[in-house]
């Protein structure tokens, strides 16, 4: 999925203003979708990464492109940092990668992790995204032996209680077929 304009990508998400970097108001998201107040996940308030959050909900994760120069863009920005136009459109991308850097934590930064420690953090390199990386969690029962160039895959998962869903990250087996 790819938007012309970030004007047009903002406006298909209409009912509450949003502003945009020339200060202009145009439409945003409204409040049935608003995030739960005490999960710390969701759209910003500004929209800017809401199209990332509505692909989750639709079962895709979504990345920036800049429609000028081709770029990936993560995280989200309202410029292309390499041609510096305002044309980042959306699009989706498979969600399969490379373990390039992963953290164990044995702390619940939030309440909802408190019943997954210790959890494993992966960012995860993207060759179907010009090697862009993203954040995620790794799930599985082998989580605890994750090792950097490894292939994972991702999936997309709403916690109970949850409006937004989650990325994830899982082991893809040696046959390719995710585990």
């Amino acid at each position: 999925m790819g938007g012309s304009s970030l004007e047009s990508g903002a406006e298909r998400n209409s009912a509450s203003p949003l502003v945009v970097p020339d200060g202009q108001s145009t439409s945003g998201p409204g409040p049935e979708a608003a995030p739960s107040g005490d999960l710390p996940w969701g759209p910003a308030e500004d929209g800017l990464d809401r199209p990332y959050w509505d692909g989750l909900v639709a079962g895709e994760l979504r990345l920036q492109r800049c429609g000028q120069c081709g770029v990936w863009i993560w995280g989200p920005q309202w410029i292309c940092g390499a041609c510096h136009t305002f044309d980042p459109g959306w699009q989706a991308v498979e969600p399969a990668g490379t373990v390039y850097s992963w953290a164990r934590s044995h702390y619940p930064f939030i309440t909802e992790l408190a019943d997954r420690i210790p959890y494993v953090t992966v960012l995860v390199e993207l060759p179907a995204a010009g090697h862009r990386r993203v954040l995620g969690i790794l799930t599985g029962d082998d989580a605890e032996a994750v090792r950097i160039g490894e292939r994972v895959v991702g999936h997309i998962e709403l916690d109970e209680g949850a409006t937004w869903p989650l990325l994830r990250w899982r082991r893809e087996t040696t046959e390719g077929a995710r585990s």
